[in-house]
């Protein structure tokens, strides 16, 4: 993206990063509605009548009412009262409001910048904005699964939904840096190498979601083995080779340590190649990612120990947002190098 006017250049570049950080919340706040299982309270769709919550008894009896027609309420939370109800109610408001949010922050200052330069030199953005009203879709589409036969949404639906939500933040944080005036290196590394490591960062997101999706995390709470081995005691390794190895908690656990082992590997690789080829201006990128990953790595291991608890298990959560986000950074630096 391509703007003469510096001032309309800043002003843009100021918008892209309030949007990164508005995500950013926004992955934050799903992720501790899926913590405090609260995705399901509001069991309809309300694209617009649900903008404001419930401002009177009636209404929130309706609400109630609602959610005592799912099977979460008359099989796990049969004996809810009105003010257990209202604090999952408020997550999951909370979630549809930011993203109601997020897509008139965004079209509105679109529709002006557009104005401004031509939609030719916006139209990244516009993809952008496709993807928030996709996710939105998605986001439903998640949430109607847990509302006929399960006391939970999709695992699978669940992964998409974090997924897309990952990449919107990645391709904001990527045209914000189109925008800004980079210190590029003169030498780089393969750009393969950074594109493979932040796919493989962005898979172990999704089975991560799986984790979450299936409770996977309050089992096995030891480490490094699960239970008295390091393979899960309950299984054989050649389930590991069945598609239904992503619906089994404890193969799904397995899959997000080893995968998570894979990483490391993988980054020391990395990391080894650019101090090898003294490519000194790498440095910074490359240990940026190297202290999130560890940071991320300490924090899935106490999350774990610690049966999923919320609020370390939100913090690891929000530490893959800067992980990801110092990827995405190596890898625009990569190929900017390339270009």
């Amino acid at each position: 993206m391509y703007i003469d006017n510096i001032s309309l250049k800043k002003s843009i570049s100021s918008w892209l990063l309030f949007m990164f950080w508005i995500v950013s919340i926004m992955i934050i706040v799903g992720g501790l509605t899926r913590l405090t299982d609260s995705g399901l309270s509001i069991t309809q769709w309300e694209l617009f009548a649900g903008f404001l919550p419930p401002l009177s008894a009636n209404a929130w009896n309706h609400y109630f009412d609602l959610y005592k027609e799912i099977p979460e309420f008359k099989l796990q939370n049969y004996d809810m009262t009105m003010n257990e109800f209202k604090v999952i109610f408020w997550w999951e408001w909370i979630h549809r409001f930011l993203g109601r949010l997020i897509g008139i922050t965004f079209l509105v200052p679109l529709i002006y910048f557009t104005y401004r330069t031509s939609f030719k030199k916006m139209i990244n953005l516009y993809l952008i904005f496709f993807l928030i009203c996709f996710q939105g879709f998605i986001g439903w589409y998640m949430v109607s699964s847990g509302l006929v036969d399960r006391v939970d949404v999709s695992h699978y639906r669940l992964a998409v939904h974090l997924m897309i939500a990952f990449i919107i933040l990645s391709l904001i944080l990527w045209n914000y840096f189109d925008l800004k005036n980079f210190n590029y290196p003169e030498k780089n590394i393969n750009f393969n190498l950074s594109l493979f490591l932040l796919f493989a960062i962005y898979v172990q997101i999704s089975i991560g979601a799986f984790v979450s999706g299936m409770d996977a995390g309050t089992i096995y709470n030891t480490w490094p083995m699960m239970g008295s081995n390091y393979f899960p005691d309950d299984n054989n390794i050649s389930n590991l080779f069945d598609l239904s190895a992503f619906s089994d908690p404890s193969l799904v656990q397995f899959l997000h340590r080893n995968l998570a082992y894979l990483i490391i590997v993988f980054y020391i690789y990395i990391l080894f190649k650019i101090h090898r080829n003294n490519l000194k201006r790498l440095y910074g990128p490359i240990h940026l990612i190297g202290l999130f990953l560890i940071i991320q790595v300490i924090l899935g291991i106490f999350t774990l120990l610690n049966g999923a608890q919320i609020y370390l298990a939100s913090m690891h959560q929000i530490s893959s947002i800067f992980l990801v986000s110092s990827c995405i950074y190596f890898l625009y630096l990569n190929k900017q190098i390339s270009n």
